[in-house]
């Protein structure tokens, strides 16, 4: 049983994450949180204990880290004994975090795909530029690392494959639609890093459709969704981290990916992109002085974890999976419906951050009992989902499913 989990990252996500190790350490083990600016993993220490949350006694300590710093990451593996690395930190630190694990045998998790600074959208399919190169390596050295385990990435694959073991004989389209119905009350922010956000959705939108990628703009292609608790939503077509493996893992069907966003979003960013304020390259002021525009653009924009307070509403994520059973068509909706005011009360932090925040607690618990503990490289919808979405009823987000047979709970 693997034990003792370092996380890395000290934004509004790892402080969910932090939170749901100490209600878990009783099987996690020692917690240690490490970030370039160790302030803010004190600040995330100081929340643990005042909502006391850790559920026996036990360590958790903060650590200053420059998780690009390969050796670095390494010395702190060794160091704090851990054998499970959460990585929540900026999806630039990913490839870093990943060798710092397979050189010295931690299991690693991450939730989203890795990313260049000065390269925005990748060819498809994009895991193939960076993790999937390191599958090999993984296996011959026995290393767990199990990618894209957040919500989505993370939790719509588990749907995707569950729908795939359990409701259908053969999936022809998987759509994955995400919907956030909550406000914040300010004039415009985004709910995780604006760099990472802003980057989704300035790119080429990539879909597999008839066993090819397909290539779209963004906001090109809308939808309305009616949704369980939120109602009906205008959802866009976008390109998003699970198309690229449930393509490979979904034997041909298509998969495409839907966001929702309101006019005033999408009529911000339409101007931001159309000014150069999202470019990833520098530009000089007239003084001289070299800026990157959308490193500007996040240091004006409010801090995601800021939002968290006066967050109302909820948020709708899942999958409509169509295909045939028993020679008919069928489709099936599976999918979690999260609010914004009980995730700040319970881990005090908004609702996007809890949905991505809780999955990755989960799948480090089910490495450290061994149910994951496959020692390989693997996306999630590689891995049996019942396990997983089982224990994710249990911490937080429990999952429905939604049929010709009703609308009901997910029971493993």
């Amino acid at each position: 049983m693997k034990k003792n989990v370092l996380i890395i990252g000290a934004g509004g996500v790892a402080q969910v994450v932090a939170h749901k190790c100490a209600q878990n350490n009783d099987i996690l083990g020692d917690i240690h949180i490490a970030s370039r600016t160790k302030a803010k993993c004190d600040a995330i220490v100081a929340s643990v204990y005042e909502k006391e949350a850790m559920k026996q006694p036990g360590v958790l300590e903060a650590h200053s880290l420059d998780a690009l710093d390969i050796e670095a990451a390494k010395d702190l593996i060794r160091k704090t004994g851990s054998q499970i690395v959460i990585n929540v930190g900026s999806a630039f630190i990913n490839m870093s975090v990943l060798r710092a694990c397979m050189d010295t045998g931690a299991a690693y998790i991450d939730t989203a795909i890795h990313e260049e600074p000065d390269k925005v959208c990748e060819s498809p399919p994009w895991y193939g530029n960076y993790e999937w190169k390191r599958a090999a390596e993984c296996e011959e050295k026995g290393v767990t690392a199990i990618l894209g385990a957040g919500f989505d990435p993370g939790v719509v694959n588990a749907y995707a494959r569950l729908a795939k073991d359990e409701y259908l004989d053969k999936v022809t389209d998987v759509d994955i639609v995400d919907v956030n119905a909550g406000s914040h009350g300010k004039y415009f922010a985004t709910n995780f890093d604006p760099e990472i956000n802003f980057r989704e959705f300035t790119g080429i939108v990539y879909s597999w459709q008839n066993g090819e990628w397909q290539e779209n703009k963004m906001f090109e292609i809308g939808k309305e969704f009616d949704l369980p608790v939120v109602g009906k939503r205008k959802a866009y077509l976008c390109g998003h981290d699970e198309v690229h493996s449930l393509a490979r893992n979904m034997d041909g069907a298509d998969v495409r990916f839907w966001m929702g966003f309101g006019d005033h979003y999408i009529n911000v960013f339409t101007v931001l992109k159309n000014i150069g304020l999202l470019s990833e390259h520098p530009v000089k002021t007239a003084e001289g002085q070299e800026v990157v525009p959308l490193k500007v653009v996040k240091a004006c924009l409010p801090d995601p974890a800021s939002l968290a307070p006066e967050y109302e509403g909820k948020t709708c994520i899942g999958d409509f999976v169509k295909g045939m059973k028993d020679g008919k068509e069928h489709e099936v909706f599976i999918y979690n419906v999260a609010d914004h005011r009980q995730a700040y009360n319970e881990v005090g932090s908004q609702g996007i951050s809890y949905t991505a925040g809780v999955p990755p607690v989960a799948a480090a618990m089910l490495i450290a009992t061994g149910e994951w503990d496959v020692k390989r490289m693997a996306n999630v919808e590689e891995l049996p989902p019942k396990p997983f979405l089982g224990l994710l009823n249990r911490i937080g987000l429990p999952t429905r499913i939604k049929d010709v047979e009703g609308d009901r709970a997910f029971t493993p």
